[in-house]
């Protein structure tokens, strides 16, 4: 039985390590792109292509996800955060369902098949399914909650470069909406969050929505605090008529101000949380390589010496 759980967790860790490099370091799909020399476009996450339909297994969690019930506070917040995590699809939610209701029974259905080789006691033969249908419901939801923390922070560190093109394309002479949709095509590459973000703002204006109103939608729709503020800013010059280049050279300036101070912020926290492992993992294997010969020595010479001393 240990050797059957030790596999699994084997074979997890090697599937996710290779999921992650593959993801995050490997990427020949978008290294290909990017030498390929093509026209660049903007893609829309959560949008798929007309051509590709849904895999089986994306289908068959999609159809588990219909059939649940739906609280509907608690599907519109879902429902933000899967936007601000760039799932914009309708059939998002649904998947992201389905995917929390396999995982809280597979987790279950895993637990009970092995719980009998763990514990024998029936306190906890009853709590530990419980328990782990408890942690697969929730384990989605704490993903969900890690994705959109990662695509704020992509958005917080592109939002400086696409200020710095907004100023150069207003000062040059461009209107608003064409220095957006500048900008949305320059950064696909370097930052294709930032891009994707004024892409669909772009489209929302074309679609005929107000200009106050579509860059409305961009701060709830991102939820990143940098870009709130930024979009604050584009509206209130934008209403009264003030020098949007002089605006956005302002905000620009304040932001790396606040990014300068938040990193020395982080910079005189780390001593604080440098405590714990070095008092908890370096300072106990400082103790056995440097005491650990001398107490062996010690162990060595003076049990003799205590047995002797009893007889």
């Amino acid at each position: 039985m240990a050797s059957l759980i030790a596999l699994a967790l084997f074979v997890a860790l090697t599937a996710a390590i290779t999921y992650y490099g593959y993801r995050h370091y490997a990427r020949p799909g978008r290294v290909l792109s990017q030498l390929s020399g093509d026209r660049i476009s903007v893609p829309l996450v959560g949008v798929e292509p007309d051509s590709a339909g849904p895999g089986l297994l994306v289908t068959a969690v999609e159809y588990i996800g219909e059939k649940l019930p739906v609280i509907p506070s608690t599907a519109s917040l879902i429902r933000g955060d899967l936007i601000a995590a760039g799932y914009r699809s309708e059939r998002a939610f649904l998947i992201f369902q389905g995917a929390r209701a396999l995982t809280c029974a597979s987790l279950a259905l895993l637990t009970l098949t092995f719980e009998n080789g763990i514990t024998s006691n029936p306190v906890l033969l009853t709590f530990l399914p419980v328990a782990a249908g408890v942690v697969g419901f929730l384990v989605p939801g704490i993903v969900l909650g890690w994705m959109v923390n990662a695509r704020q922070d992509k958005l917080s560190a592109g939002l400086p470069d696409a200020i710095d093109l907004m100023v150069i394309s207003i000062e040059a002479g461009l209107g608003l909406d064409q220095a957006l949709l500048y900008i949305a095509r320059e950064l696909a590459t370097a930052h294709p969050e930032v891009s994707e973000e004024l892409h669909l703002v772009n489209l929302e204006i074309r679609a005929g929505q107000r200009r106050v109103d579509a860059l409305r939608h961009l701060g709830q729709r991102s939820g990143e605090p940098e870009m709130r503020k930024l979009v604050a800013m584009l509206i209130q010059a934008d209403r009264f008529g003030t020098s949007i280049g002089d605006a956005l050279r302002t905000h620009s300036d304040f932001m790396r101000t606040r990014r300068r101070q938040l990193a020395e912020e982080k910079a005189g926290k780390v001593g604080v949380k440098l405590v714990f492992p070095i008092f908890f993992l370096i300072l106990p294997a400082m103790l056995v390589v440097t005491t650990g010969p001398g107490l062996l020595q010690v162990f060595k010479f003076l049990m003799p010496m205590l047995r002797e001393s009893a007889l």
